[in-house]
């Protein structure tokens, strides 16, 4: 069955500058000859056109045309591309004329990439690298995203396919010809590449956090009692009012959230409910959230409260308990000496929030602790947890190959590994397996 032609908008909708339509199909050659009298064009040349409606002869606008003849394009079919004046009105022609074609229809939300993937010319993890860049808000997400994009998490993907294809090529020979004269040790060195596979695989893993904080971002939350300064800290450190700052006790009762770029991560700092015994329902349900998102961020801000210091609040002083907790005091625009009576906390930071005193420390403390738990690692990245669960899968199926006691049973745990690599790639199949049996070992049959 032939599929649709399919285009679409690649560009914002609204007025604008420019609008890019691509299509991609069979048809995009038929449609650049309707609409431009253009027959049997150069590959990815730049084209003046002017370009008419088939229905009623009318000028739609004058542009550029660019064709991409299969399989040198993005979807591996012929593409076409229209780049023309961004006007609404435009916009719109376009799409009706486009269409109003027989076999040619718009394209469903991720199609082109989709169409890439099923012709080969994007894997699994580059779709999903392709996915974060367009989503990429910093400069590390985007970094990251783009090294994914191009294929370096593939390629390492493929290398330890290839360990697992010449593994199981060797037990697949000694089981389907076994009657041959084979070598006697003919499986001999394979446990020893395992070996290696599994402590890279192991050396990955370990680093898969890293990818998942550049990717989802780094949690922070900022805990202490009421009216210790929390939403002005955030405030600062978002560098607009996004929480409501009042001398009243108990004003936030709910998760306030602002998601920043600092030095390149993306990190969502949250104000939480002042911690206190409170008999407000809605007040206790507000502590119970920042209980909660203590517990789940990578990070705690404890903040104290300057105007009643030395004093400190106890159930604050119980989070530099746990660990990536940085300890703050804010109010220091009232005169007091944090250097003097800090009972023994480490690392103390003050800060005025209301004059911005001491925020830039406090960043510096924060993109410290995300640089060194994110890392800037020049080597491939796992970023999804769908990789973390198929890279352990893999392991799995390692660990249990050590303990097969018969060759069927080894090759089958194997196989299970390289499908598990497969899912990562999108890649599952035997061909390259079989391919290896009959050319590489001259068995003359």
């Amino acid at each position: 069955m032939k599929k649709d032609t399919i285009f679409a908008l690649s560009t914002g909708s609204g007025r604008s500058g420019l609008s890019v339509f691509r299509v991609s199909g069979r048809l995009a050659p038929q449609i650049l000859e309707t609409l431009t009298g253009i027959t049997d064009p150069k590959a990815r040349h730049a084209y003046r056109v002017e370009l008419t409606n088939n229905f009623d002869k009318e000028t739609i606008d004058d542009g550029i045309a660019i064709f991409f003849p299969n399989p040198k394009s993005f979807t591996g079919e012929d593409v076409l591309e229209f780049h023309l004046h961004g006007s609404i009105a435009v916009i719109r022609e376009m799409t009706e004329v486009l269409s109003r074609f027989t076999g040619v229809r718009i394209a469903d939300a991720g199609e082109f990439t989709k169409r890439a993937f099923d012709n080969g010319k994007l894997d699994l993890t580059m779709v999903e690298g392709l996915a974060d860049l367009v989503n990429a808000e910093t400069k590390e997400q985007k970094r990251q995203a783009h090294k994914q994009s191009r294929g370096e998490f593939s390629e390492l993907c493929r290398g330890w396919k290839e360990i697992l294809v010449q593994a199981i090529t060797l037990y697949e020979a000694g089981i389907d010809f076994a009657d041959e004269d084979l070598p006697s040790n003919l499986t001999d060195g394979v446990s020893q590449e395992i070996d290696k596979l599994e402590k890279e695989l192991e050396k990955h893993l370990a680093r898969s956090e890293r990818g998942s904080y550049i990717r989802d971002g780094f949690q922070v939350a900022i805990l202490g009692p009421p009216n210790s300064g929390k939403s002005s800290i955030l405030n600062r450190l978002s560098k607009r009012e996004v929480s409501i700052v009042s001398r009243t006790a108990g004003t936030t009762r709910d998760v306030v959230e602002a998601r920043l770029d600092l030095g390149g991560f993306p990190i969502t700092i949250a104000d939480t409910a002042g911690l206190r015994d409170s008999e407000d329902l809605i007040e206790k349900e507000g502590i119970s959230r920042a209980i909660q998102r203590a517990e789940d961020a990578e990070m705690r801000i404890a903040v104290f409260d300057g105007e009643k210091w030395p004093e400190l609040d106890k159930k604050t002083l119980d989070l530099l308990e746990t660990k990536n907790t940085l300890a703050v005091v804010n109010k220091t625009d009232l005169g007091f000496d944090i250097t003097k009576g800090n009972k023994g906390l480490i690392d103390l930071i003050g800060v005025s929030a209301k004059f911005g005193k001491g925020i830039d420390e406090l960043e510096d403390k924060i993109l410290k602790e995300v640089s060194e738990r994110a890392g800037v690692y020049a080597g491939p990245v796992i970023t999804r947890e769908r990789h973390v669960a198929s890279l352990r899968d893999c392991l799995s199926c390692l660990k249990r190959y050590k303990e097969a006691s018969e060759l069927e049973l080894a090759a089958e745990d194997l196989r299970l590994a390289m499908r598990e690599l497969g899912e990562i790639t999108g890649h599952i199949g035997v061909e390259e397996v079989l391919g290896n049996i009959f050319g590489e070992f001259c068995i003359g049959k």
